[in-house]
């Protein structure tokens, strides 16, 4: 009889589980449940109103995926409870909750539903921006050495700026939770009834080390005194390693999921970095990228190197035995899906329609048609800001070269070359650092869909681009890390080098580079090159300046 395994992917306005065969990695059915809650930022539930850059959920549209989808997916393949053997979860980071030491949210307590602070804070809650930004003044003012790590600044977006930030604004919180914990380790803690926290957000998004720990008492003093013991108050729990069970299935989570008590539970991860099995990347120097609104870039070393802008590094962080580096570019699909959005014109709406396409496919199929430098355009893909390598939030997109004669499908294009620039930006900056980029995979929804845009990308980075075979892909690599967590003696494996390799899924189909193309975007690239140092490194602050004075005319 087949064993299957469940993986759960969290994302920012939904959750998904994907029922998988252990031994053929087959996806055998998909359910997806819709956060009813959505992203909370303008108002709580109940009215209260949320500042500028917030961005909260409610931990409860978390349990009702799991209530949800897990009995859609054993209903709709007819599969026995009897026969899954496994459930691993992934989940956007940094996303993090204040709950009580049974891991109840604080959120769920009568006298807190009205605190903004008792909620979840989703990855892209900005609103503790001021508090990155004097964080890595600190760190680098005191010469601490795990900055390097994270090329040089912690975002907004990691764990301790979010938890500073309600120490500040509600220490009344800050008092009255025993734990600040991931969501991505709460849901687990809330299948299985033990606590654990996953060593790829502590390493990724809460400054942990395997080697050194956290940063010290001095330092989170020097940020606040009441921080100076954050550690051993608010984070005291061990690290699990990924690819460890983190605990079986308990009686009450398995009446409402409808699994079996003692099923096992693999640690839990992050969506980007989990779908490294899921396309059967094994070793060093092959680069994924999980493209979609925006871009997360996965890489596997044997060494830890600094790296300028690299969003961290971490020993056994995506996968053991090697050093996982992590990259990132804000703006990739919102980029395209702004252009269409605000800057075509009625008619080619009115032709779409015409001859019955997607707006998105007619533009695409009009841009497919230009020569690379046909346009004579270059841009900037930073309308989201820049992630990788720059690490800075208030740069803004640019695009130049336009004349009366430039055309929509023209800037559309540019636009997704910019963004391809972006991506060998990234790969070139960790080769020059000492960390070699010698395969490129791309997984995501326009990996799949866009063969222009992954064609492109060939051309710019000068690399074959292997796709990712599953549309699901972090769901995938969670169901792979269940099989782990299940063991050999479940019908699972015991490592997940085996696990991928029998599970993961990569298409037959290859993108590779058009020499003649890689001439002309060499030419492209350098132009980028120029204009990225010129607008991103100081030379001239124009963006930031414009910015400012568009904040002054709001007032």
């Amino acid at each position: 009889m087949s064993k299957y395994t469940i993986g759960v992917d969290f994302g920012t306005l939904s959750g998904r589980a994907v029922l998988v065969n252990v031994e053929t990695g087959d996806e055998v059915a998909v359910s997806t449940y819709e956060y009813p809650h959505a992203v909370m930022d303008t108002t709580l539930p109940d009215g209260t109103r949320l500042g500028q850059d917030w961005a909260l959920e409610h931990p409860q549209d978390y349990l009702d995926v799991f209530a949800h989808t897990i009995p859609d997916v054993l209903k709709q393949s007819g599969i026995s409870p009897d026969d899954v053997i496994g459930l691993g979860t992934d989940f956007t980071a940094c996303t993090v909750l204040p709950v009580k030491a049974d891991g109840t949210p604080l959120c769920f307590m009568e006298q807190y539903k009205s605190n903004p602070h008792a909620y979840v804070k989703l990855w892209k809650h900005h609103a503790a921006q001021d508090k990155a930004n004097r964080l890595n003044e600190i760190a680098e003012k005191m010469g601490e050495d795990w900055l390097a790590r994270y090329g040089g600044k912690i975002s907004s977006e990691w764990m301790f700026p979010k938890l500073w930030q309600l120490l500040e604004e509600a220490p009344e919180i800050y008092e009255e939770m025993d734990y600040f914990v991931e969501a991505a380790d709460w849901v687990i803690w809330q299948l299985t009834g033990v606590q654990t926290r996953n060593s790829c957000t502590a390493g990724y998004k809460a400054i942990w080390h395997k080697q050194k720990g956290y940063p010290s008492k001095e330092f989170f003093g020097a940020l606040d005194p009441r921080l100076a013991n954050v550690v051993e108050d608010k984070l005291n729990c061990p690290i699990s390693p990924l690819g460890q069970k983190a605990g079986e299935l308990t009686e009450a989570a398995a009446k409402w999921t409808g699994l079996k008590p003692g099923t096992a539970v693999a640690v839990g991860n992050v969506d980007a970095h989990v779908c490294v099995p899921a396309v059967k990347i094994d070793g060093a120097a092959k680069m994924l990228a999980i493209m979609g609104t925006s871009t997360c870039h996965m890489l596997l070393g044997t060494e830890e190197h600094t790296v300028p802008g690299m969003c961290g590094v971490v020993e056994d962080g995506i996968l053991p035995g090697f050093f996982g580096y992590e990259a990132g570019q804000s703006c990739v699909g919102d980029h395209f899906a702004w252009f269409v959005d605000n800057c075509l014109p009625a008619s080619y709406y009115e032709e779409a329609k015409a001859q019955n396409m997607n707006i998105h496919r007619y533009l695409r199929e009009k841009a497919e048609k230009l020569a690379p430098g046909q346009s004579g355009l270059v841009a900037l893909d930073w309308w989201n800001g820049n992630r990788s390598v720059l690490v800075d939030v208030d740069l803004t997109g640019m695009i130049l070269g336009m004349t009366l004669q430039t055309k929509p499908e023209e800037i559309y294009r540019a636009l997704i070359e910019a963004t391809a620039y972006g991506t060998r930006k990234i790969i070139e900056t960790f080769r020059s650092s000492g960390v070699p980029v010698e395969e490129f995979y791309a997984a995501g929804g326009i990996a799949e869909k866009d063969p222009m845009t992954m064609q492109i990308y060939a051309d710019v980075i000068n690399m074959p681009i292997h796709i990712s075979g599953s549309s699901q892909g972090p769901a995938l690599g969670s169901a792979i890390f269940g099989a782990v967590a299940a063991g050999s003696a479940r019908g699972g494996y015991d490592h997940i080098f085996e696990a991928s390799h029998a599970m993961g899924k990569l298409k037959d189909v290859v993108y590779y580079p058009i020499p003649e193309n890689v001439a002309v975007y060499d030419q492209l690239y350098a132009e980028y090159s120029i204009l990225h140092d010129y607008f991103g490194r100081g030379a001239n602050d124009v963006m930031k300046r414009l910015k400012d004075i568009k904040k002054q005319a709001a007032q």
